[in-house]
């Protein structure tokens, strides 16, 4: 049996709606957290609300508002931001159907796996399911979830659908300024390329997360698995990257050798520069002829 539903309501296209129940598709459960607490008395450590004062505040008397001026604040109630949601809290309106690689990943939030609420609702839920595969296309949508009104994308996923939450435009910054010193005429060495390009070729395969591990909860696990046995931890650290400035084409060179598949001579890699300087060549004698 699935935890407990997240969220219950509809997903409605045009005149089709169906009953559907969201849960998390990720989990932090097995994480370990670390918590605060009075070393002295081993009990744990807890927040009040606080004014800046110090002083400890009633929650009635807590209310929200947009600070306009240091110090300085506009109220706004529950019931007037109530008044600008959607007009259904409870269904996925769905308006909008575009490519997948239409939408850049950034824009991915939260994953959330999609389930028929009832045996009446799986007809026009797999039916869904299979246009959207079919069509190889993204229906968006929106919906409120946690009183917020969020951009929804729901896709096909094996059996059943995935709706992901989207950032709206204004959460994501710009990506210009950050690559501005980048000029959009610069190009690489055909050499180092061309070796980038073999690397990327003798490590490609299919992503598999299993295989991936993450050193500090590992780490983490260990320090408390030695304190609670009361014996010594064995936490493996890391080397840290030499700071040292490295030639590109040898450090690539060597990482390609190290790869699978055997190592790559220098004039390996001096026959590729010649077949592509031939190329540019015979491609720049073929418009000097046209011209």
């Amino acid at each position: 049996m699935p935890p407990h539903a997240y969220w219950k309501g509809h997903i409605r296209l045009s005149l089709v709606t169906f009953p559907v129940r969201l849960y998390p598709a990720v989990t932090a459960s097995e994480k370990i957290r670390l918590h605060k607490y009075d070393k002295d008395t081993g009990q744990r450590i807890h927040y009040q609300n606080v004014n800046e004062d110090g002083d400890v505040v009633d929650p009635d008397d807590i209310v929200r508002g947009y600070e306009y001026e240091k110090g300085a604040y506009i109220p706004i109630e529950d019931k007037e931001i109530d008044k600008l949601r959607l007009e259904s809290k409870h269904t996925v309106d769905l308006v909008q159907f575009v490519d997948l690689s239409s939408i850049d990943p950034i824009y991915f939030d939260n994953p959330y796996y999609v389930s028929p609420d009832n045996q009446l609702a799986k007809e026009a839920y797999i039916t869904i399911r299979d246009a959207l595969k079919k069509s190889k296309k993204v229906a968006i949508g929106q919906v409120i979830l946690a009183n917020r009104e969020r951009i929804v994308a729901l896709k096909a996923c094996g059996k059943g659908l995935i709706l992901e939450t989207l950032r709206y435009n204004y959460e994501v910054r710009k990506a210009e300024e950050y690559f501005e010193e980048i000029k959009p005429n610069e190009e690489p060495n055909d050499d180092q390329l061309d070796l980038a390009l073999e690397l990327i070729k003798r490590k490609a395969g299919k992503f598999d997360p299993s295989k991936f591990k993450d050193l500090n909860q590992e780490g983490l696990k260990e320090i408390i698995d030695a304190k609670v046995k009361k014996r010594p931890s064995r936490v493996k650290g890391e080397k840290a990257p030499s700071g040292k400035v490295i030639n590109i084409m040898d450090a690539l060179r060597k990482s390609v050798e190290q790869s699978k598949g055997g190592k790559i001579s220098p004039k390996q890699s001096e026959k590729n520069s010649a077949k592509k300087s031939s190329a540019k060549k015979k491609s720049a004698a073929k418009k000097k002829s046209v011209a």
